[in-house]
């Protein structure tokens, strides 16, 4: 089983496993916008990516970090986080693709990271997999750790 574990967000991230093993990372894809370049999705680009990363038959789930408002977040930037969350649910209901949510407490206690630093995330990513050293090195990449966390929850705990 493929395993797509997103981490929702324009900083986020979205990570491809199969059977444990990391078959692909990327970066939200996102766009500018207006005479301010704000970022936005790229709904297009995130279909492709999905696209291109399934094979027909193929049993796929879509594991998406369950995220929430929160206190101290301007309105504006949570609006922006909600309308690129739900248009990954929408375009994984148009691709046919099941999709799970998982809160971060959940998948963050699975791992042990509970009470830990943002990095930590990527430093447990790292020990796990060793060759993604490179693609990982930088301390943004800790959206990418997120993600594949999030699908390897989903494999460890639901699979089994």
């Amino acid at each position: 089983m493929k395993i797509i574990g997103i981490d929702p967000g324009l900083t986020g991230a979205i990570a491809v496993l199969k059977n444990s093993k990391v078959l692909n990372v990327f970066d939200m894809p996102v766009m500018s916008e207006g005479k301010k370049n704000k970022r936005q999705l790229n709904s297009a680009q995130l279909v492709k990516l999905l696209r291109d990363n399934i094979l027909e038959n193929e049993e796929i789930s879509v594991v998406v970090e369950q995220v929430n408002a929160m206190p101290g977040q301007g309105v504006t930037s949570m609006f922006n986080f909600g309308q690129t969350f739900g248009a990954i649910k929408g375009i994984c209901a148009a691709l046919g693709l099941p999709i799970f949510f998982v809160r971060p407490s959940k998948w963050k206690k699975h791992f042990e990271l509970i009470n830990s630093s943002k990095d930590s995330s990527r430093t447990k990513v790292i020990e796990m997999y060793p060759s993604l050293s490179d693609n990982l090195s930088k301390k943004k990449d800790v959206n990418k750790s997120d993600a594949i966390l999030i699908a390897r929850f989903y494999s460890e705990t639901r699979l089994k």
